[in-house]
């Protein structure tokens, strides 16, 4: 199934375009190219991960990136093709140390190129089909981790339904899945050992051992809804072999005509699986801590306020501790675990609950627009108290700079955060992280 999506949506290119020559317009296969588009970033990175460890040393990582999208017009009545490209290069200023090397940002090597998206696309009306590889934007759980020029892409099968505008309804099952620093698709996810199955994963998780059987991939269902202030979606998840999980989350922001809009939000997840998860199977320890079974439950809050230019929240999380549960009840997330991109309200940048383990945390975010809103400042501070990686805090400045003009769609951010505290080498040596990713981007 890895390879016959490329396949077929290959092929059916190629039949498309030899009926493009012959055909009349009734088929629309004249606006396969007229209609079609494309666009895609320039990326100029430089991460920096400074440890005040003796034994850790620093790494760091300059790259210079490119991520191409492109998708044909319609034809058929509602067919597309889409696909997306992405290549990086440190130029050659790797360390010739790998333990020097941001891993993170494109492996140990020099240069990384991909096909990340190749997909056969069906829209008619509320309806849409996608079946291919696939960047799956909107979902929280298999996001594509966007904070690298190579997103996560997944091979899977997308069905979704808009029955009223704001209101969707989707399905989806995935297959295998390609990480930000992978060549291509792979049966596993963060969990697995890098280099598992030959895949050039890194920054994962890690915890299984490299015999473990391979991931059957995921079933997906839910819906969501927006209207007004209201913003609410219902989603279940059943990584085979992971974790069956349940989650909802919604937010209200209540329009008071003065400028100053309160909003409320709340989140809840629940997960199970018996014996047969990948860590039971292999008496896989999570925190230093095997189970017979999968089962964690997390529930969130968010008080808030919109302000003009900006907007102000407090946010609060619990992961419940579960004696006999992998982990102790450790939140099991198979496409964000180390990536720090999971979906709960108090997630920093280096990471949440779902890294930290069972436990609570707060956050308190404040965000501001200057400048016709050219210039976005983010502060944020966050407070773990955990039961297996003790106590920890993080503090996060982000600052964005959008040109326009002649440079309309280019962007400067650089991003910083220190982590410390935490037990057991939660930050190298329990010592104080920081975290530094500059980037220049350009849009077109």
């Amino acid at each position: 199934m890895l390879k016959h999506w490329i396949v077929a949506t290959a092929a059916f290119g190629l039949m498309a375009g030899s009926f493009a020559a012959h055909a009349d317009d009734d088929y629309g296969l004249d606006n396969i190219f007229t209609n079609g588009h494309v666009d895609g970033d320039l990326r100029l990175y430089n991460f920096n991960r400074l440890y005040d460890s003796k034994t850790t040393p620093n790494a760091s990582a300059f790259s210079l990136g490119a991520l191409i999208n492109a998708q044909t017009g319609t034809f058929f009545g509602g067919f597309s093709i889409g696909g997306s490209f992405v290549t990086v290069n440190s130029l050659g200023t790797h360390s010739d140390n790998t333990a020097k090397i941001d891993t993170t940002l494109a492996g140990p090597n020099n240069s990384i190129g991909a096909f990340s998206q190749a997909y056969l696309q069906y829209q008619q009306g509320m309806f849409l089909f996608r079946g291919g590889y696939q960047y799956l934007v909107d979902d929280p759980w298999m996001g594509n981790n966007d904070s690298r020029i190579i997103p996560s892409s997944y091979n899977a099968l997308l069905l979704q339904l808009t029955p009223v505008a704001g209101w969707k309804l989707f399905a989806l099952r995935e297959y295998s899945w390609k990480s930000r620093t992978s060549y291509g698709m792979y049966p596993d996810n963060l969990y697995y050992p890098s280099k598992y199955d030959g895949d050039s994963m890194y920054g994962n998780n890690g915890s299984l051992p490299l015999d473990t059987r391979s991931d059957p991939g995921t079933w997906e269902g839910g819906t969501s809804y927006t209207k007004g202030g209201l913003n609410a979606q219902v989603r279940y998840y059943d990584f085979m072999n992971f974790a069956r999980t349940g989650y909802a989350v919604g937010s209200y922001v209540f329009d008071t005509d003065s400028g100053f809009n309160p909003v409320v939000g709340a989140q809840y997840l629940t997960q199970n699986y018996g014996s047969d998860n990948r860590f039971s199977e292999t008496d896989t320890k999570l925190f230093g801590i095997a189970g017979d079974r999968v089962k964690s439950q997390a529930i969130g809050g968010d008080l808030g306020v919109v302000i003009p230019d900006g907007r102000f929240d407090l946010f609060y999380n619990k992961l419940a501790r579960e004696d006999g549960a992998v982990g102790g009840g450790a939140l099991i997330s198979p496409y964000t675990s180390n990536y720090g991109t999971d979906p709960l309200f108090t997630t920093s940048m280096i990471r949440g609950l779902v890294e930290a383990g069972p436990g609570r945390a707060w956050k308190g975010r404040f965000n501001y627009q200057l400048f016709d809103k050219k210039l976005d400042l983010t502060v944020a501070y966050a407070k773990y108290i955990t039961d297996y990686r003790g106590n920890s805090h993080d503090l996060y400045f982000d600052v964005i700079y959008h040109l326009d003009g002649y440079l309309r769609g280019l962007t400067l951010r650089d991003r910083w955060e220190i982590s410390n505290g935490g037990v057991d080498n939660l930050n190298p040596s329990n010592k104080s992280f920081v975290y530094n990713r500059l980037m220049i981007d350009y849009k077109f």
